[in-house]
């Protein structure tokens, strides 16, 4: 028997049986009986279901995409399902898939015999984790909280109440991916003097010229309504959401190639010009970079390989970024103290793997 000739009860089953929208979508369009069924009153129900299967928990990324400044961002919030929310989860939950990739990288990074795929309850926590401090990102790493108000105490409440509706278990969780932001971005995105010299000298060991390092942070002036060459507001309305939207494979060998051109040998090029400071001033680059969220920390890895291109996209971000560190972890220590929990033993163990994302 053909498969368009079962009863629409079996065939709705079969798209129940999908665990990602892409599957779902792919089946309705084999033929048009299996369109008709799909095109029905349960297109929504079974693309939602297979949204959680794949980027679950919808939850969560609802609290993320519904978020805005009229209200506060602890309170839970629900949302019909429909085209456009169902537009934004998928944008969302790809961003939650690239990390599922990265992890395991960066988590197993010295004792790489030990690496590993994530099991599905793995990659389940790491996109609960990721979805929070993408809310948190969202909430409170904007130009509504500069530099001045960021220990108010009122705004430190109002920071802590999002943390409270969490438990330490997940709030481990959110700092162990948090850790793993850190890294691409402190060694990718923006690696220090001494990351640079050790990774060209590695690669290129009969150079013997030392590298010329430029500490200042020289952001390019405009040319044209333009900020530098590279990124603007004017010309990508938002290039972070249109790459994201756009359907496109994981590939991270692009990557590895932008980062290696960054530590080329050229005759008319340093790549000393690439760092970004020695340990304390890089200390301070990586505190005010950790105020981008998943996909734009992704977008930089993938499309700003150079220097001059960070300090673009952090130019066009305006002058409230400078200077003005994230405050996740100073408001995740205010909260562990005032559950009588210690956070030095919360990262402990998250190094030792009692907690976290990745549990022994």
């Amino acid at each position: 028997m053909r498969i368009d000739d079962l009863p629409p009860e079996l065939l709705l089953h079969i798209f129940r049986s999908c665990d990602s929208v892409f599957d779902v979508l792919n089946l309705a369009s084999t033929c048009r009986r299996l369109r008709r069924v799909f095109n029905t009153s349960n297109k929504l129900p079974i693309l939602a279901d297979a949204a959680e299967a794949e980027f679950g928990p919808l939850r969560d990324i609802i609290q993320l995409v519904t978020h805005n400044t009229s209200q506060p961002a602890h309170i839970i919030r629900e949302a019909p399902m429909s085209d456009a929310l169902l537009k934004q989860i998928v944008s969302v939950g790809r961003v939650a898939k690239k990390w599922e990739e990265i992890y395991p990288l960066k988590k197993w990074k010295t004792d790489f015999e030990c690496r590993r795929l994530l099991t599905d309850e793995e990659r389940f926590r790491l996109r609960r984790a990721l979805y929070r401090l993408w809310l948190y990102d969202r909430a409170f790493h904007n130009r509504l909280f500069d530099r001045y108000s960021r220990n108010l105490r009122h705004v430190v409440v109002e920071r802590s109440q999002l943390l409270h509706n969490w438990s330490t278990v997940e709030l481990a969780e959110i700092e162990d991916i948090r850790s793993i932001i850190r890294d691409v971005v402190q060694n990718h995105i923006c690696p220090s003097n001494g990351t640079i010299q050790r990774k060209f000298h590695k690669r290129y060991p009969e150079y013997n010229h030392p590298l010329l390092f430029n500490i200042h942070l020289n952001y390019p002036r405009e040319r044209n309504g333009f900020v530098g060459s590279y990124f603007s507001p004017e010309r990508d309305a938002n290039p972070i959401e249109q790459h994201f939207y756009t359907a496109h494979p994981i590939n991270y060998r692009g990557s590895a190639a932008k980062f290696a051109s960054k530590l080329r040998a050229d005759p008319f090029y340093d790549p000393g010009s690439e760092g970004w400071g020695d340990d304390i001033p890089h200390y301070y680059v990586v505190q005010d970079m950790l105020k981008l969220d998943p996909a734009q920390v992704l977008w930089l890895r993938e499309h700003a390989p150079l220097k001059e291109q960070v300090e673009a996209f952090i130019h066009s971000l305006g002058e409230w970024f400078r200077d003005n560190g994230e405050t996740f972890g100073d408001t995740l220590e205010w909260v562990l103290r005032e559950r009588g929990e210690d956070p030095q033993e919360l990262k402990d163990a998250i190094l030792d793997r009692e907690m976290g994302i990745v549990r022994s």
